[in-house]
């Protein structure tokens, strides 16, 4: 783990520092966060950062959303200032630690806040087989190809892949390229110099020199645009990059995974996705199966979720009910371990029963979720890949009602509608939403940038 300090605290902090030094941790120290943020912008990355309270914590955390730098921020100040400290956690700080610093606490929380859901659960004869050849590759330098429908847990196999290799206590750095608009995307792979675009008031260093001897994680790599595929694939084959505004080389050693929820093949014969870089990609090849074909794993999965929710939200742990058990198998779970994660966070809240009861289990009865006919139907539906098709699956309406809701509004209203409502549905999860809509997250973002210029409030959408 990585850890950046901010600030001094009386040399208290110097303590926490030396804390997590005995517990592995990698420390950088840094005196203000205008320091913080340029250490940042130039590689010196962080899995978490500790920020002295009495600096602008919530300066600092706006400055890391606008240079798209992603970790989590740990409150910290000299004795127990309840309303300072609930400041700092309403600015976006996710713990306040009192100092002078307890070890045990220190520990507890920075493991909290770098876990996130790393942890891997299967049993199902499915699962155990990928996690038998992810265990064999693991050790090797081979570049992995991770496929699978969107929310399978490609990102935690990825994960899991780079604390199993020789480069563990490198970096492992995470790209959702995705996420990033398509004129950023290049900036964040390979890094910009000051002044080489509009914007671009200081140097910033790449995701490639940012993860040097480390794992580079290239999140839905089917999403990038074959111009800049064309510059990655060089970059892969050259080990080497250059700055946006340089012409300078600068060699990289890392290893790459790539996730995608595409048929990549597919992609190529489309000339969607460049073949030579398909294939420089596709050394290793794991693929991910849908949480519908691992019902061994799915009652440990919910329990797993549930217990994890009650203690963010502070409510007490329950057990879940044996119908309810019988209910998340009986479902198809299109949106696979996102959306078994999203229905066991509303359940955890909304349960009034000594365990978790069936009412408290919202999902959507569709044709697609009927237990094993929606497996047979997903079955179907996939291609010799194992990747499942984007086509869309039509149901015929049956519900008058429902249709009746539709008269008078324009295709564009009833497709604004339906977006917003199914990102609602995922509690804003956006490749989860998209997936279930049959678009692309790209085709997603557009609208949502179409609705925000039109005045729709889609704050809460992030």
């Amino acid at each position: 783990m990585r850890l950046m300090i901010i600030g001094q605290l009386e040399g208290y902090i110097s303590a926490a520092g030396k804390i997590a030094l005995q517990r592995g941790a990698k420390v950088i120290h840094c005196e203000d966060i205008e320091e913080a943020i340029g250490a940042l912008r130039n590689g010196k990355g962080a899995d978490v950062v500790m920020c002295d309270i009495k600096q602008k914590i919530g300066k600092f955390i706006a400055d890391l959303e606008a240079e798209r730098i992603h970790v989590p921020v740990v409150a910290c100040g000299i004795g127990t200032d309840a309303r300072s400290a609930v400041k700092a956690i309403e600015e976006g700080a996710k713990e306040y630690i009192p100092l002078p610093p307890d070890a045990d606490l220190i520990a507890a929380i920075l493991e909290a806040v770098t876990q996130e859901s790393n942890t891997m659960i299967a049993n199902d004869p499915s699962m155990k087989t990928v996690m038998a050849l992810a265990e064999k590759i693991a050790p090797s330098e081979a570049t992995v190809l991770i496929t699978g429908e969107s929310g399978t847990g490609k990102e935690v196999m990825s994960s899991f892949i780079h604390r199993k290799s020789k480069r563990k206590d490198a970096p492992f750095i995470a790209l959702n390229c995705a996420a990033i608009p398509e004129n950023l995307l290049e900036s964040e792979l390979f890094g910009h110099e000051k002044g080489a675009f509009t914007g671009a008031t200081h140097r910033r260093i790449g995701k490639f020199e940012e993860a040097h001897g480390g794992t580079l994680l290239l999140d839905e790599i089917s999403e990038m645009h074959p111009s800049l595929q064309a510059k990655l694939l060089r970059a892969l084959q050259e080990r080497e990059v250059t700055r946006i505004g340089s012409n300078e080389s600068i060699k990289v050693d890392v290893r790459i995974i790539a996730t995608s929820n595409r048929n990549l093949e597919q992609s190529v014969q489309k000339k969607e996705f460049r073949e030579d870089l398909y294939f420089r990609l596709n050394v290793v090849n794991l693929r991910l199966p849908a949480l519908r074909e691992r019902p061994a794993d799915i009652a440990e999965l919910a329990q797993f979720f549930a217990d994890k929710y009650a203690e963010a939200n502070g409510v007490a742990a329950k057990k879940i009910s044996a119908p309810s058990i019988a209910k998340l198998k009986a479902y198809g779970w299109r949106g696979n371990i996102r959306e078994l994660e999203n229905t066991m966070h509303r359940a955890i809240l909304i349960s009034l029963e000594n365990e978790i009861e069936p009412d408290a289990i919202h999902i959507e009865s569709t044709a697609f979720s009927q237990g094993s006919s929606a497996g047979d139907s997903a079955a179907n539906a996939r291609d010799p890949s194992g990747v499942s098709s984007l086509e869309p699956i039509v149901h015929t309406v049956t519900n008058s009602a429902a249709v009746e809701t539709l008269i008078g509004k324009t295709i564009s209203e009833v497709e604004q509608n339906m977006i917003l409502n199914t990102l609602d549905h995922c509690l804003g999860n956006r490749t989860h939403a998209a997936k279930i809509l049959g678009i692309s997250i790209r085709t997603l973002r557009n609208k949502l940038n179409q609705y925000k210029e039109e005045g729709q409030d889609i704050s809460k959408f992030g």
